[in-house]
């Protein structure tokens, strides 16, 4: 049923803290005064999922790792099981997805986030051996990363978890958010409903046409680009080296706007939404 996200920098101890929460669900499960289903518990990692750290050199690679998560998430969340997807979850728009999924089979969720500072992120990393990932990538996978907003909706509720001082899983709040509260069906009154305000369809529509239209112009000029400057959004398109086509552009606009009808973005977050979108789908 709870679906639980893992996030944090490289080496930060996510599948740590990912096998501490799962002992500590098996535990809760097992007591005989718990009134609850005995729940299958799943870890979906990176490497359960084939993949290892120097996926996240390509983004060709990363594509194929994002893709086979949401997959694994699509096919194991239900009503008899906990999925704690222990990959790293750096990129806000990719957790997005992951609510989106969630909220469609009417399921709690929650984020699990592993603070830790960038050096004591890096001293932990050099102690790995075969299994650190080299400093260039941390140091991208570093950058790269968008700490989670306990404001936005796909990233709460959110617990953080000070990982350098030792800090207590706050298990028994995680417990109350992912199995105590019931997630409601989706046809009842709490519900994410889809939004029927003519305006905001009509951004929604206007915007992402307006993207798709600037990732077409730059194609067009014939200079080639790694990264395309699209309007309304202050993030950039990064193109996969070759030119996009409209058909797949439009693919990828449906997909978002389908799931921006059921879970609706502020009207000035849709460019850099689909932008972050288009990111993890191209």
């Amino acid at each position: 049923m709870p679906l639980i996200l893992m996030t944090g920098y490289p080496s930060s101890g996510k599948s740590t803290r990912a096998a501490e929460l799962k002992r500590m669900f098996e535990e809760r499960l097992s007591q005989p005064e718990n009134k609850h289903r005995r729940f299958n518990l799943h870890i979906i990692s990176d490497s359960s999922l084939g993949f290892d750290h120097q996926t996240y050199a390509s983004p060709r690679d990363e594509k194929n790792a994002r893709g086979a998560l949401l997959s694994a998430v699509e096919r194991l969340v239900s009503k008899d099981d906990i999925v704690i997807a222990d990959t790293p979850n750096y990129i806000k728009g990719l957790r997005y997805q992951l609510y989106c999924i969630a909220r469609e089979v009417a399921t709690t969720h929650c984020v699990v986030y592993c603070a830790i500072s960038v050096d004591e992120a890096r001293k932990i990393n050099q102690t790995r051996g075969t299994e650190a990932y080299s400093e260039q990538l941390f140091d991208e996978l570093v950058m790269r990363y968008e700490e989670p907003n306990a404001m936005a909706k796909w990233d709460s509720p959110l617990f953080t978890v000070v990982q350098h001082i030792n800090d207590e899983l706050p298990f028994d709040r995680i417990w109350q958010s992912v199995v105590e509260k019931r997630a409601l069906a989706p046809n009842f009154a709490t519900a994410v409903k889809p939004v029927a305000e003519t305006n905001y369809l009509f951004e929604l529509d206007r915007i992402t046409q307006e993207v798709i239209a600037g990732v077409l112009e730059s194609q067009n000029s014939g200079v080639p680009m790694s990264e395309v400057v699209v309007p309304g959004s202050s993030k950039k398109v990064r193109m996969p080296g070759r030119n996009l086509t409209l058909s797949e552009l439009r693919r990828v606009r449906m997909q978002f706007t389908k799931l921006n009808k059921q879970v609706p973005l502020k009207v000035d977050a849709i460019a850099d939404a689909f932008v972050e979108y288009l990111n993890i789908n191209l």
